[in-house]
């Protein structure tokens, strides 16, 4: 396999799973010249010689066992779930992992420049994991079983914890009379600003505000304010100010 052969060396692929990430792999695929199947309901079975399983973890193993025979590769698309849990499909198995959100409605160039964490339990099965993932321009790394919670655990905190921190900022901000959709309007140039200077930066250097500076008097009223305006996210703001103090250290400037 070799992504630099004609688009008849590429085996034909089966996606299982119509959810936002098996649509949005099949138009990938088939934007890159793949041929594809799917995406599949569950519980059927698509032709192809690699069939992708784009289901919720605790559905790979019976979604394996629906496939059994029918490609001599399966794989899954989960961050978090070893390779064994195809054991049952008793053939080569992969792991795709984009490390990218999705919507539903992204393109098929969704996909290019991010990473995608692959795994394989042959060389041949890992060789065709990186020739899936360099297909859909992504960048693929290799992660092994043992690290593939540490590995999604990040990716948590870094994509699906920052939108609820962001739904918190939302509700403290109902406390200054702004809308939900307003406060988007106006925190949405500063978040972005602050998720570039991390990735330029580093942590320690993209770091600003009160906390960093050690202006406790500010965050103390911003406390209260947080008390008053939603006294339920209270216990977050004190940890988050707590690990932030922590990240500042004696070095940061605001």
């Amino acid at each position: 396999m070799n992504l630099q052969t004609s688009s008849s060396s590429r085996p034909p692929v089966g996606v299982v799973g119509a959810g936002r990430l098996g649509v949005a792999l099949c138009r990938g695929l088939k934007a890159a010249g793949w041929s594809v199947d799917g995406p599949a309901g569950r519980g059927v079975v698509p032709a192809g010689e690699a069939i992708l399983l784009c289901v919720p973890d605790a559905e790979i193993p019976a979604a394996a066992e629906v496939v059994t025979g029918a490609a001599p590769f399966v794989g899954h698309t989960s961050g978090a779930t070893g390779l064994g849990a195809l054991a049952p499909a008793g053939v080569e198995a992969l792991g795709l992992h984009p490390l990218l959100t999705f919507t539903g409605e992204e393109g098929p160039e969704a996909f290019a420049g991010a990473g995608c964490a692959i795994a394989g339990s042959s060389p041949r099965a890992l060789e065709l994991a990186e020739e899936l993932a360099r297909a859909l321009g992504m960048e693929p790394f290799e992660i092994d079983d043992e690290s593939r919670a540490a590995y999604h655990a990040a990716a948590s905190v870094a994509s699906n914890f920052l939108v609820t921190l962001e739904a918190a900022a939302e509700r403290v901000a109902s406390g200054a009379g702004l809308s939900p959709a307003r406060s988007r309007a106006l925190l949405a140039p500063l978040v972005r600003r602050t998720v570039e200077n991390w990735a330029e930066h580093g942590p320690e250097r993209a770091l600003t505000g009160p906390v960093a500076r050690g202006d406790d008097a500010t965050v103390e009223r911003q406390r209260a304010a947080v008390e008053q305006a939603a006294p339920e996210l209270l216990e977050l703001f004190d940890v988050l100010a707590v690990r932030t103090r922590a990240l500042a250290g004696n070095g940061v400037a605001a």
